[in-house]
């Protein structure tokens, strides 16, 4: 069977199963509406009138409002466009939603897990310390290593380009949808084991090479506890999150996403895993945070896949259905998906 001929077979399977667009926008919506709660109940806010928040909003209505205009184009790079312009919309959403949900979700934690995540990765056999010193002794490991760690941001282009250069428009919203899952699980679990990292509880004294995550952790957390931060800048967020990685739940995600696209496997293995191996480090993660962020990876991507697998049984029932007002303003989000499969994703 051809490359092309295996799409198209891909396509009539997947069509039917497409995550309903009015499903992400609901999920979305929702979890805007919890933020800005959480965010009001933490004393944050955030000025949309500064630069390096209000770069991200105008990215974000540009994005909506090209794809809106691009409804009604099903042929050729402009329905191509019209794809990326809503995925990457999407993407970028989740990514600093999520982000933006760890600052209030820090202030509701207390304590510190890292002892016990220290023992952990003790009973593995596992020396974070050596690690460290490996990178600290070869330079050279510090620009891979910083390098690799910030493919998170290339995996999604290549992932997401890829997927609306084929019209996998299934394949794409699973992977949006996991991606969301998959963040809403990390900062769940990070409420109940808040930790530090290996590097600020482990090494004493000057710190020889300050990693990509340097000591945020330590230094965040007990001022969000505190209710002393205020502010919180699109533009400087950082990552709070320690357990689980949710760099190795998205590598996990990507590669899976990307392994049943020819072009796209090789690479998106080859990129990603160089971002894991990079993570300890830069990271500062232990490695039972890795094997957590892996489980987290796992389990968005089956229950997504579940989902999005009973799709069909769920329209058949009629037991959900696009609103007349959603269909308007979307009307050609399946046209990727050939003429033989008639999907209802307005």
């Amino acid at each position: 069977m051809s490359a092309t001929a295996a799409i198209h077979l891909d396509r009539q399977i997947l069509g039917p199963r497409i995550v309903p667009t009015s499903w992400l926008l609901g999920l979305l919506s929702g979890s805007l509406i919890v933020v800005i709660a959480m965010m009001g109940w933490a004393d944050l806010h955030m000025d949309f009138l500064k630069a390096s928040n209000a770069k991200y909003l105008l990215a974000l209505i540009l994005l909506a409002a090209v794809r809106f205009a691009m409804r009604e184009r099903t042929i050729g790079w402009q329905r191509v466009a019209r794809d990326l312009t809503e995925y990457v919309g999407l993407f970028l959403f989740i990514s600093l939603l999520g982000a933006t949900a760890t600052y209030p979700a820090a202030a509701a934690t207390s304590g510190f897990a890292d002892a016990a995540l220290a023992r952990i990765d003790a009973a593995l056999g596992f020396v974070w310390l050596d690690w460290y010193m490996l990178v600290v002794d070869h330079p050279w490991l510090q620009t891979a290593g910083r390098l690799a760690y910030a493919n998170i941001y290339l995996s999604p282009v290549l992932l997401l380009g890829g997927l609306a250069l084929s019209g996998e428009r299934a394949r794409a919203q699973l992977f949006l949808f996991s991606f969301w899952l998959a963040a809403l699980i990390t900062m769940l679990l990070f409420l109940a084991m808040p930790a530090v990292g290996p590097l600020a509880h482990i090494w004493q004294g000057p710190v020889p090479y300050m990693p990509t995550s340097a000591l945020y952790q330590a230094e965040l957390l007990p001022m969000l506890r505190d209710n002393m931060l205020g502010a919180v800048d699109l533009g400087a967020l950082q990552g709070l999150v320690c357990a689980p990685s949710f760099h190795t739940a998205a590598a996990v995600i990507y590669i899976a996403m990307a392994w049943p696209c020819r072009y796209l496997r090789w690479p998106l293995l080859l990129i990603n895993a160089a971002m894991l191996l990079s993570t300890p480090v830069e990271g500062t993660h232990y490695l039972v945070d890795m094997i957590g962020g892996a489980m987290v990876g796992l389990f968005a991507l089956c229950t997504a896949g579940a989902i999005q697998y009973s799709l069909p049984k769920i329209r058949e029932k009629r037991i959900w259905r696009e609103t007349g007002l959603w269909q308007n303003l979307t009307s050609s989000s399946s046209a990727a998906v050939p003429p033989v499969v008639q999907s209802r994703d307005g």
